[in-house]
Parts: C-alpha cells; sequence; structure tokens
C-alpha cells in the first residue's frame, strides 16, 4: 500500500466510483482483509461506543455491513436522528503489518435480513472521499478484474526478469493433470492461460482438466489455478517431453493470480510509457537544438 500515485489513485476514484465490491471469502484472503478488526464507531453524548460489525461490500460511495440487532449500536442507528458513524476497515500489508482507517460515513437505509439470527443489513454512506489506502487496495482489485477481460490473451514469457517482475519463486512448478502430479516448467503466462513443458506424451495430455500449482513471494503464497490442457505438441528432438498449452477456467482463476499478472503489465506499460516520454523528449530538444 501507498506505492499507487496520486493520479492513479484518481484514475481508480473516477473509473470505479460506483462499482460495489462484495466481500466473499476469494476477495477476503486476496485482499488481506481482517474481518476481527472491522468494527462501526459512534457517539453518544460524550461517549465514544465500538461496535463489531460484518463489512458485506463496499464501493467508493457507500459500503454495507451486517450487524446484530441485539446490540445497542443497532438501536441508536435505526432511531430517527441516528449519529454519523465512521467504518473501521484493517489489511494486512504483505510484510504482515495491519494497516488500519477509518471512514466516516451516515446511515443511509436498514433492512432486516430473513432467515436464522438476529441479523440486518446497514448501508453507510460515505461522507466524503474514502483513504487513499481503501481506493488503492480495492481499484487494484477491481483493475486486475478489467484487465483479466480485456488483456486476458496477452503473454508473458517467463525469464528471470519476468519471473522477477512477477514475483514467481520459480519456473519449475506442479502440474496436476486429473490428479496425479507432473513436474513441469512454465514457457509463459497470461490472465487466460499458461504453456509448460513437461514429461508424457502429448495425446494422453489433450482435453485433460489440469491444475497449475505456482510459489509465488511478496507475498509468500502458493497459487492454484484450474483450467484444460488443450493442446500439447511433442518437443522436437525429445520424444518424452511435450509443451501443453492450458486454458484456465475462467470462473476459478483466483484474485491472488489476478493480481500478480496484473501488477506485471501494469509496471511494464508505465516502463515502456515512461521511455517514450523521455525518447520524444529527446527528439524535441535535437529539433530545437537544429532550428537554432
Amino acid at each position: 500500500m501507498g506505492i499507487a500515485t496520486s493520479q492513479q489513485l484518481t484514475r481508480y476514484y473516477d473509473q470505479y466510483r460506483d462499482r460495489e465490491v462484495i466481500f466473499n471469502k476469494d476477495i477476503i484472503r486476496s485482499l488481506k482483509l481482517d474481518p476481527r478488526q472491522v468494527q462501526i464507531k459512534y457517539t453518544i453524548g460524550s461517549d465514544v461506543k465500538l461496535c463489531p460489525c460484518i463489512v458485506n461490500s463496499t464501493s467508493f460511495q457507500k459500503a454495507k455491513i451486517i450487524l446484530n440487532t441485539k446490540t445497542d449500536a443497532f438501536e441508536v442507528l435505526i432511531g430517527k436522528e441516528p449519529p454519523s458513524v465512521q467504518l473501521k476497515f484493517a489489511f494486512f500489508q504483505d510484510n504482515g503489518q495491519l494497516v488500519t482507517f477509518f471512514v466516516s460515513t451516515k446511515v443511509a437505509e436498514k433492512q432486516l435480513l430473513q432467515g436464522p439470527g438476529d441479523l440486518a443489513l446497514v448501508t453507510l454512506q460515505y461522507t466524503q472521499r474514502p483513504p487513499d489506502d481503501l481506493i488503492e487496495i480495492v481499484g487494484r482489485m477491481l483493475e486486475a478484474n478489467t484487465n483479466a477481460v480485456r488483456r486476458k490473451e496477452e503473454r508473458i514469457v517467463i525469464n528471470e526478469d519476468t519471473k522477477r517482475k512477477l514475483g514467481l519463486v520459480k519456473e519449475e512448478c506442479v502440474l496436476v493433470v486429473q490428479g496425479v502430479p507432473r513436474h513441469c516448467i512454465i514457457r509463459d503466462l497470461s490472465f487466460s492461460g499458461a504453456k509448460v513443458f513437461l514429461v508424457g506424451i502429448p495425446h494422453f495430455m489433450t482435453n485433460k482438466e489440469a491444475e497449475l500449482k505456482m510459489n509465488y513471494t511478496d507475498p509468500d503464497e502458493v497459487v492454484m489455478v484450474k483450467g484444460m490442457i488443450m493442446s500439447a505438441e511433442p518437443i522436437e528432438g525429445r520424444k518424452d517431453i511435450c509443451a501443453a498449452s492450458i486454458k484456465f477456467d475462467e470462473n476459478q482463476v483466483p484474485l491472488t493470480y489476478k493480481l500478480h499478472i496484473n501488477n506485471y503489465l501494469t509496471t511494464v506499460r508505465k516502463a515502456q510509457l515512461s521511455a517514450s516520454d523521455q525518447i520524444a523528449a529527446q527528439r524535441a530538444a535535437a529539433a530545437q537544438s537544429q532550428q537554432q
């Protein structure tokens, strides 16, 4: 966190202002939200009150939280003149440090939830632009999901440089083919798939379900992506090794994988734009010098 420029933050805010993010298990894990630390804070008279809650979703405009209707907080929030509320978020950074911040809100809607338990869904309208940390965390995730569709076929050839920038520990990994783990070497990666080299007969690899297991750093984690081997071809001069092309199941690609790919593509794009700007500036300076 804290790496995004003010220009990036503004772009995230403007582009995704109304996009609602529902905190399912994959998003909670990928964004490293600590649900135990999520609370609301409000003031009654001179007393500051804190109450735990579940954050159901957020955009850059509002959040929806789940509260127990038996709590004092709920009784206060459903009153005719509910106090202003601060919603506390808590996220772990890659280094394990916890970052917390509050978002100023006001109560907009209340709705009792059906089913067992005394629970209600409360909509909190943000009264100002949320903190940069929230915009960066949520904005990067939304950008990754957008690029997973828009740039899904862009291939990243794996070498020492791209491996480092991706945070990939090594190109050697495990491909589980119909339940059988096989060692392989990653040739390239994209949002939508991968190409790997592995021992096997191409004919027996094609149209088989597979799961690619990769080790990443920053943070240290094992990312598993399910898909299908769409084609396999023998390596010239090696009848025992084939090149397999895997198409990922787009409905099961983990958000953490999308974030790694997106971080690489956006970093490379920034470097290319910076280099282009430098070349353009040099050419302009040279042209001006010749005119003089």
